[in-house]
């Protein structure tokens, strides 16, 4: 297995798709300094056929083609047979379990993560049974494969990794990190179309901008995502912070 601090090896029938995350950004740049590593398998190199049949019609009717299991089974088993370690199988699929911050760490936890991007109509249940950890779903829509929000999940996951973002506090600081919506952003120039930026980030108080930044991420919170906070809702102490800032 790679020295990388996460292996991912991905099940898919368009790989190049995935140049989108490890050719640009802070996940290639990840990938160039072997902080994580990737593999990619197509379950059409192994069809027996000349066409490189991959699915066929539902039992039962109905519309689309269902992606076979025998070949989504030998393509899983042959990017587990290159890793070792502790493995996870995880496909894509609506009904899945919702992405959060929190489900990408405990993912981490493991050596590697192996992702099965479906495509058509859907996957042979029997195959998922057989052989998948996890099922993931990154929001309620559905979208032409699986290759997209597999893309979504492993960048989430890779900005996690130590060493891939440049300041190690970055990904702690994101939204969702603590439960809690990120606090809104400044840069220069200080005064833009008559705008300002509130005056605290520039008193270099570094304890009264971590209380206003906090207090920004409760009312924020509250506003827009108020099924992220705690079943007791808003916390004393921040309820104090809303008021020290007039945003209660």
């Amino acid at each position: 297995m790679s020295e990388a601090q996460h292996h991912f090896a991905v099940v898919t029938l368009f790989p190049e798709m995935f140049s989108a995350i490890s050719d640009w950004g802070v996940t290639g740049r990840g990938l160039r300094d072997d902080l994580w590593s990737l593999s990619l398998h197509n379950p059409r190199d192994l069809a027996m056929d000349r066409h490189g049949t991959v699915d066929d019609r539902p039992y039962g009717g109905g519309p689309g083609m269902v992606m076979q299991a025998p070949l989504l089974d030998q393509a899983v088993q042959s990017a587990k047979a290159s890793l070792g370690g502790r493995v996870k199988v995880v496909a894509m699929t609506p009904q899945g379990r919702r992405f959060t911050d929190s489900l990408a760490r405990e993912l981490l936890v493991d050596d590697a993560t192996i992702f099965v991007s479906g495509r058509y109509e859907g996957i042979d249940e029997r195959f998922i049974e057989r052989s998948v950890d996890h099922e993931i779903s990154v929001g309620d829509f559905v979208v032409s494969g699986g290759e997209l929000p597999t893309m979504l999940v492993i960048d989430a996951m890779v900005r996690l990794i130590p060493g891939v973002l440049g300041h190690n506090d970055s990904a702690e600081e994101d939204s969702f990190a603590d439960g809690l919506l990120d606090c809104p952003h400044y840069t220069r120039p200080e005064t833009y179309e008559g705008r300002a930026v509130p005056a605290v980030l520039l008193s270099g108080d570094h304890g009264a901008i971590a209380r206003w930044r906090r207090a920004q991420s409760v009312r924020r919170t509250l506003d827009r995502r108020p099924d992220l906070l705690n079943p007791d809702g808003v916390l004393a102490e921040d309820w104090q912070l809303l008021k020290e800032w007039g945003l209660d």
